[in-house]
């Protein structure tokens, strides 16, 4: 009887043991994504995008880091793009999950609190998508693999006053979304620096689970803009711009990066035709490793990648490089973090699919912005690609 019970003990603490074992070739990132609520296509976007690259490092032995091979192991969680979610994803992902590193939240609105969160955690956080400032400003954990909204906000007034030959604008944005609401600011500040005090003629908001923006509307095309700015998320977008031409609006829009989702299309169809958006990459015409991307992509699932997918795949193969730049992992959780903020900070450029990109000293790349053209046919074509000075 104690020889079968030894016999036990020992085979389980086999099973253990080889558990450990497992568990200690893995590494673990986490995704802090919106797979339901306002924005669910970025959120399928995102996994979509990290699921593809898994499967071609995992496909290949694994990702090599000092020497030896390790599994990756993705945990997505839904933040129901919610500030509030975000925050208790985050927190889930650090303190249950234990993950190595984070990916997103994408929207800024997401973004910003649960940046907070990790820095005040110390796990490196590096946002696909978000704009603002203050995603990662004083916060040396958090990293981001988009251009800013004070670069892109002059892009976008810039293009629309040398495109559309524009005197004067409107700006209609989301005012509980920090992303929306800052960039309309950067805007009508660049605008009114540019074309005179008063040339943006109507300045109005709405909030996120609004539905109807006739009231707003009316005000816009009663002061007869060139041009209305929305930098407003692409389920709003479809909405706004159907609104905006039954009220007998016929002037042009301008749209920012939260345009880009390959479901602009479906809810906007027509309305949305000829209407021009800056982003961070054009699908359309794209070479190289960005076109391999898109056509392994398309092929898998049935779409064209929109700008999410491309910058999640950016994001995903900046943290790993960092991760593989720490020449090996100790297996104590804090102090691997640590080392992988270290490397993180210590990457000087990085050329991804959505361009080549260079770090400052807050975590941001300095890079290109590109502005597109939806197509008669719906499809995002290249316009101009405007890189910083």
């Amino acid at each position: 009887m104690k020889k079968r019970l030894l016999t036990a003990l020992i085979s389980c603490s086999a099973i253990v043991l080889a558990g450990t074992a497992m568990a200690a070739d893995t590494i673990k990132i986490g995704f802090n994504i919106p797979m339901t609520g306002d924005i669910p296509k970025v959120g399928e976007a995102s996994k979509f995008s990290a699921e593809m690259l898994k499967e071609d490092i995992n496909g290949a032995g694994g990702l090599e880091v000092g020497g030896k091979k390790y599994m990756l192991e993705f945990i997505y969680e839904d933040n129901e793009a919610k500030a509030e979610s975000a925050v208790t994803t985050a927190l889930k992902l650090i303190e249950k999950d234990e993950v190595l590193a984070m990916i997103g939240p994408n929207s800024s609105k997401q973004a910003v609190p649960a940046g907070q969160v990790a820095n005040d955690n110390e796990t490196v956080m590096v946002t696909p998508w978000s704009t603002n400032p203050d995603t990662t400003l004083d916060r040396p954990w958090v990293f981001r693999a988009a251009f800013l909204d004070p670069f892109q906000g002059p892009v976008a007034v810039n293009f629309a006053v040398k495109t559309f030959n524009a005197k004067t604008s409107a700006v209609l944005y989301d005012l509980e979304n920090d992303y929306s609401k800052g960039l309309a600011e950067i805007f009508k500040n660049v605008f009114e620096e540019k074309m005179g005090a008063g040339s943006v003629v109507a300045f109005e908001s709405h909030g996120t689970k609004d539905q109807d923006f006739s009231a707003q509307l009316t005000k816009i095309v009663a002061a007869n803009p060139d041009f209305i700015f929305l930098p407003d998320n692409y389920n709003q977008v479809a909405l706004i711009v159907k609104q905006a031409h039954q009220q007998g609006f016929k002037g042009q829009f301008m749209g920012s990066d939260a345009w880009g989702s390959s479901e602009l299309m479906t809810l906007c169809g027509d309305d949305c035709k000829g209407l021009y958006f800056s982003t961070h990459y054009a699908a359309a015409g794209a070479t190289g490793a960005t076109k391999e991307f898109i056509d392994r992509y398309t092929e898998k699932y049935g779409y064209t990648p929109d700008d999410v997918a491309a910058l999640t795949w950016d994001a995903t193969r900046i943290v790993l490089k960092a991760v593989q730049d720490t020449g090996g992992l100790s297996g104590k959780l804090r102090k691997d973090r640590k080392a992988v903020r270290e490397a993180m900070a210590a990457i000087p450029s990085f050329d991804g699919i959505t361009g080549g990109m260079k770090f400052d000293e807050q975590g941001d790349p300095i890079k290109c912005a590109v502005v597109v053209k939806i197509s008669n046919e719906g499809t995002f074509e290249f316009a101009e690609s405007v890189c910083p000075e």
